[in-house]
């Protein structure tokens, strides 16, 4: 008996189906899966799912919540190891974002594509999705209160950064930053990038 069919034995079929799910995109680097398929994998009937989601984009949907929140730890776990206030506490931020998706390229479509989207807007009052984005504007209210700046509107701050951060893991996700530095390591871009953007706010004091 599998991790996941003994959690659904335990009462936690729900979690088991979103896990099974979850795996099922990793391995085939897409949502081409049937609610049969996390059903088997889960290790429950083919009917067992539908206790829990109406369909396979409800499914979708609680998978992509699980991504959200998986990136969120990260963020959250990258920004601790980082002095208060520093720089380099939202530049770990940021590579944690950059590595998330890299790491879980098949999440990205379905994070930041027309079913994130779809969620976001039958959700518009779930704050899931932005716990990493709200580690980030504490990481920029923490510099900001350390730094000589003019700039306090934390969020547009926070937007712009994060926009950095999202646009390099976008473009290197697809491989277009090799293909037009191919000696350049998007990690360094990002740290680079974020320190121009910084030191051009303390000089604008």
């Amino acid at each position: 008996m599998n991790s996941r069919a003994t959690a659904y034995h335990h009462g936690d079929l729900r979690n088991a189906l979103i896990l099974a799910a979850a795996e099922l995109i990793e391995e085939r680097g897409s949502a081409d899966f049937a609610m049969v398929d996390a059903a088997r994998r889960a290790g429950v009937s083919s009917a067992a799912p539908y206790r829990h989601f109406r369909d396979k984009t409800a499914l979708l949907d609680a998978v992509i919540d699980f991504a959200f929140f998986a990136l969120g730890e990260q963020v959250e776990a990258a920004v601790q190891r980082q002095p208060s206030g520093s720089a380099e506490a939202i530049i770990a931020i940021g590579k944690a974002y950059i590595r998330f998706m890299r790491e879980h390229r098949a999440f990205y479509g379905l994070m930041w594509g027309d079913a994130g989207i779809r969620a976001l807007q039958e959700r518009p009052s779930d704050e899931r999705s932005a716990a990493g984005f709200y580690v980030l504007m504490s990481a920029v209210e923490a510099w900001c209160a350390q730094n000589p700046v003019d700039e306090r509107d934390v969020l547009q701050l926070s937007i712009k950064l994060w926009s950095m951060a999202h646009g390099l893991a976008g473009i290197a996700l697809y491989g277009h930053v090799e293909r037009f530095l191919p000696q350049a390591d998007v990690f360094s871009l990002l740290e680079s990038s974020t320190h121009t953007f910084l030191e051009g706010l303390r000089k604008r004091c």
